[in-house]
């Protein structure tokens, strides 16, 4: 693999309201969707990052960035740190957010998902969904004239990624040609890791048991953006050999939500893929460890690995929250309201244009 030593090294920090990734990210991406990563360039992630970190040093400067802006969020899933970090996020941005619990009433189940897309662009400037079926989503997207959020589904969880990236960013600075390997199912988490990942230039790689690899179609594309970016997205069956030389070890569930009717088949199947202290010290001294949350404790890594120094997981949890927040911000043109930005990029007298963000 790439070693980190031959990447370059990132260029002093511009400002946020000055960073070229964030105010291009800002003029492409107002009025569009996420439903995967995919959708991003490797410059709009790195600006959802860094307009990331800058909300969380200067929550105040974006108070009211999102006001009177209306966000749905519907959930086919329980959920903890996603409902709660969006609903933080636009509440404490000037906005509001309305739930709409849809756990015993799929989408698409009372009427078809068109006509609710079209309904709710009506009232809402936001979709934010959570759902079994990506289809769902998608079609949402295809239907609503406001943006549509991937909160979850069973193929990906774009928001999850977005904060775990910033979480390493803020622990080892730049992450480009770090050793990132994620151990376990190959679900939707690791879905949207591996993408992530080869967008900002991160060695993954993935030891899932047999049967249990990511979707091809996602291993293609992330190897195609890995590709380009020098590095790359290895599949392993042997959790030993992928730890070595890791510098941030991952793991989740080894049966999502949805899939409770197969634990007692996979059991057996992962547990030589524990996260515990044996596995943890083929990795770098330093590395750290990660998990989505919630996590079982005891089955896919022990409380040792999950309550030690190395865990990361509560940073992760935090960053959900300011990520989230970046992408509204980026999604519904909030920034063309902040302050720091509006000035910088005023039009002068002899430099016409400045700030623009799509009206939506």
């Amino acid at each position: 693999m790439p070693s980190r030593a031959t990447m370059e090294r990132p260029a002093a920090a511009i400002p946020v309201e000055k960073d070229p990734d964030v105010l291009a990210a800002a003029a492409r991406m107002a009025g569009e969707d996420l439903c995967s990563i995919a959708d991003l360039s490797s410059a709009e992630v790195r600006a959802i990052l860094k307009l990331g970190r800058e909300v969380k040093r200067s929550p105040a400067e974006y108070r009211h960035a999102l006001d009177a802006k209306q966000m749905v969020l519907m959930f086919e899933k329980a959920s903890l740190r996603t409902r709660l970090a969006f609903e933080t996020g636009i509440n404490t941005m000037g906005g509001n957010a309305i739930f709409v619990d849809q756990t015993n009433s799929p989408l698409g189940e009372r009427e078809t998902i068109a006509d609710v897309a079209r309904n709710l662009e009506r009232w809402c400037d936001v979709i934010v969904l959570r759902t079994y079926a990506h289809d769902t989503i998608t079609e949402m997207a295809a239907n609503a004239r406001v943006p549509v959020i991937n909160a979850l589904s069973d193929f990906e969880h774009p928001c999850q990624a977005l904060a775990d990236f910033m979480t390493l960013e803020e622990h080892f600075g730049a992450v480009a040609g770090l050793n990132f390997t994620f151990v376990g199912d190959g679900n939707n988490v690791c879905h949207s890791l591996m993408l992530t990942g080869a967008q900002l230039a991160v060695n993954v790689t993935v030891a899932t048991p047999r049967g249990y690899s990511p979707d091809i179609e996602i291993v293609t594309i992330a190897r195609e953006i890995a590709a380009k970016n020098g590095v790359e997205v290895r599949l392993l069956q042997d959790p030993q050999v992928a730890v070595e030389g890791a510098d941030a070890v991952y793991t989740d569930v080894c049966v999502s939500m949805g899939m409770e009717h197969e634990s007692t088949k996979r059991a057996p199947i992962f547990r030589p893929f524990q996260v515990n202290e044996a596995l943890m010290s083929k990795a770098k001294p330093t590395a750290v460890f990660m998990h989505c949350l919630p996590a079982r404790r005891n089955e896919e890594v022990t409380d040792a690995v999950i309550d030690s120094p190395q865990s990361i997981v509560f940073d992760q949890a935090e960053n959900r929250l300011h990520a989230q927040k970046a992408l509204l911000l980026l999604l519904l043109g909030g920034l063309a309201n902040v302050e720091v930005f509006s000035s910088a990029n005023r039009p002068s007298a002899c430099a016409p244009g400045g700030f623009q963000t799509r009206v939506l």
